[in-house]
């Protein structure tokens, strides 16, 4: 972050100075109090959990300067106006007084305001509905040669995680990358007015959130919003495999590249294949071809190393290098088809991030490829944000189980699994999950655990890899 004035702080966000001379140093924003040292401005945010206003009094112990707020408190910081009050918010709590609502809006204004400030800096966004946090990894480490970079740890996609991770940059930033998530209509398009991309990438449409947009055609039109936001100078790098992303090259300013596998893309795969669940592939571009072989599990992966090498060849990475790097990229963010090897010879995979059918399926193809000729196993918890579409969104996942050779299928939760896949386990949480793989795992068994995040299967494999190491 640059280094602000807390007066300027309130100029920029239309707050008002309380309690603060207004010559206090902020270094950084933070929402966590956990994070908060000297020179933090930290956010009071409303939360699922936990109010972010119950956590003041240990910022200013640990140093803070002050806090960003839209309640008066009796503490040094900003106090800025409400926002628009709502029962319904990214944070999974109510903001019934809009306070949540008016500290995002001053987030939204301090980012705008520094990435004024930085006119060296060139942005890469990433939106789709699988693989975001996947290919913000890979394009981080492709553009690393290039000099410093900011990227967003996990999956800070929202209008919090944004521009949050927005104001990590400061005067010796060369790049930064970010992911922009879709909640409804104009969503994207109001983050990227935040933080406008140089370059825009779309990976792919699927059925995540049909209950807030309807339909394909409706998450289509929303993820569009960020080729939509570029420039004439801007590149769009759409993926020509499918025809909803390829079908957003009219909506925008920029110029388009296209990665896939199909033979017209501009930067694609030839020559795929994969070992030991690991893909293999000649990676073609108008500058050359040289070979990958990429540590991540599932064939799905090369869509995204493919999006993440379009965007470093166009900002300037040779493709050996790009290559190079692909080749050695590991899993940087948590719960991302982890793989681990137990001492007894089970294999359990962590996907345990995010889920929709689309990655469902994705995941199962993986397991499928890494248990070949080993007993396999689905533990698979809830999909939310489908509406109507639920029914059939479980039936398909469990289809795809079958045909890809899933031996047992462990459903968690409320889901729909056991409706198509016969003999399926359904269990209520967490801990019967356990109790059960326990029992059952035998060795040479691999188990692929995946499920909404809200579901918290995560905690499954932390259980089944106590004292393990991961590979």
């Amino acid at each position: 972050m640059i280094e602000m004035r807390l007066a300027d702080v309130a100029a920029v966000t239309g707050g008002r100075l309380h309690r603060a001379s207004g010559d206090e140093r902020v270094t950084a924003v933070e929402f966590d109090s956990r994070s908060a040292g000297p020179g933090t401005l930290f956010l009071t945010l409303p939360g699922a959990r936990v109010d972010g206003h119950d956590f003041v009094p240990d910022v200013l112990a640990a140093g803070a300067t002050g806090v960003l707020t839209a309640r008066d408190l009796d503490v040094p910081g900003v106090v800025v106006p409400l926002g628009e009050r709502s029962t319904d918010t990214y944070l999974g709590a109510t903001d019934p007084d809009g306070s949540g609502a008016g500290v995002l809006a001053a987030l939204a204004a301090l980012a705008r305001h520094q990435m004024a400030q930085l006119p060296q800096l060139r942005t890469v966004g990433i939106t789709g509905s699988a693989g975001k946090t996947s290919t913000k990894d890979l394009v981080a480490a492709l553009l690393a040669p290039l000099g410093p970079l900011v990227a967003p740890p996990g999956s800070f996609n929202t209008e919090l995680g944004m521009p949050w991770t927005a104001l990590r940059a400061d005067e010796t930033t060369r790049t930064l990358v970010l992911e922009y998530s879709a909640r409804r209509a104009g969503h994207i398009a109001g983050m990227a007015r935040i933080v406008t991309p140089d370059v825009a990438v779309v990976l792919n449409v699927g059925s995540a959130h049909l209950a807030e947009f309807g339909s394909v055609e409706g998450i289509a039109q929303a993820k569009g919003e960020l080729v939509e936001s570029l420039a004439p100078g801007g590149v769009a790098v759409l993926n020509a495999d499918d025809p909803n992303v390829l079908g957003m090259a009219p909506r925008t300013a920029g110029r388009v590249v296209t990665f896939g596998r199909s033979a017209g893309a501009d930067v694609r795969a030839e020559d795929v294949r994969l070992e030991a669940a690991r893909p293999r592939f000649s990676l073609v571009t108008a500058a050359g071809s040289a070979p990958v072989a990429l540590q991540l599990v599932g064939e799905h992966q090369v869509s995204n190393a493919l999006a993440a090498a379009a965007v470093a060849v166009e900002l300037g990475v040779d493709v050996e290098t790009v290559a190079k790097l692909l080749s050695a990229a590991t899993p940087a963010s948590r719960w991302r088809m982890e793989v681990t090897d137990r001492s007894d010879g089970v294999t359990v995979v962590n996907d345990a991030y995010n889920a929709n059918p689309d990655s469902m399926r994705a995941g199962l193809r993986a397991l499928e490829a890494l248990g070949a000729g080993r007993r396999t196993w689905a533990v698979l918890g809830p999909m939310g944000e489908l509406g109507t579409e639920i029914d059939a969104a479980y039936a398909s996942v469990a289809t795809t189980a079958r045909e890809t050779g899933v031996a047992e299928l462990v459903a968690v939760g409320p889901t729909g699994y056991a409706a198509t896949f016969a003999g399926a386990h359904e269990v209520p949480d967490v801990d019967a999950a356990v109790e059960l793989l326990r029992d059952a795992l035998r060795p040479g068994d691999v188990v692929l655990i995946k499920a909404g995040r809200v579901a918290g299967l995560e905690r499954i494999a932390a259980q089944l890899l106590a004292g393990e190491n991961a590979r």
